[in-house]
């Protein structure tokens, strides 16, 4: 919205998911995208809101969560409504292993996604995740914040990240 460069964050978060998005926030204005003047936030405040739902959010595992709304803001496009994230990011576009890599999958394979990004220092943590639950995601693994990005905003373009993807025996299972 225009404004001065403010940004606002509300909701039922705590002081480490303030921190992140604040630190997506200074990410995204040191690498804006392609079409956007760096000037423009400084026209410009951003409201970050994070529904409280049933469980304070406090964690540095959303980084990259905010950081590609904030991008998907800018560019005006969409993140793919089948993927799910985590991730801690830092200043310079790192992503930071998480833990409970085999919670995080679950929850999105029980709100119907079929695609997780995740750090690539968690790829050691897949054989925690059930086989049968590997055989209905795609794990796009990531080690900076540009293939997030690429996986994750709509735009037909492929991720940069390495797929552990199991179509064939998904689709040999199925019977395609």
């Amino acid at each position: 919205m225009p404004g001065k460069g403010k940004l606002t964050i509300t909701g039922q978060l705590g002081d480490v998911m303030r921190e992140s998005a604040q630190a997506a926030l200074s990410y995204v204005r040191a690498h804006p995208p392609a079409n956007i003047d760096s000037t423009w936030f400084a026209d410009h405040d951003l409201h970050v809101h994070v529904p409280a739902g049933a469980i304070p959010k406090d964690g540095p595992s959303a980084g990259v969560t905010m950081v590609t709304a904030l991008t998907s803001l800018l560019l005006g496009r969409p993140v793919r409504d089948d993927t799910a994230m985590t991730g801690e990011v830092t200043l310079t576009g790192q992503v930071l292993p998480i833990g409970g890599l085999k919670e995080k999958a679950l929850a999105a394979q029980r709100a119907g996604l079929r695609r997780v990004i995740a750090p690539a220092d968690n790829e050691p943590d897949i054989d925690e995740v059930p086989e049968h639950l590997r055989q209905d995601l795609d794990f796009v693994f990531v080690s900076d914040v540009q293939q997030v990005l690429d996986a994750a905003i709509a735009s037909g373009a492929t991720a940069n990240g390495r797929v552990y993807a199991q179509r064939r025996s998904r689709q040999a299972t199925r019977g395609k």
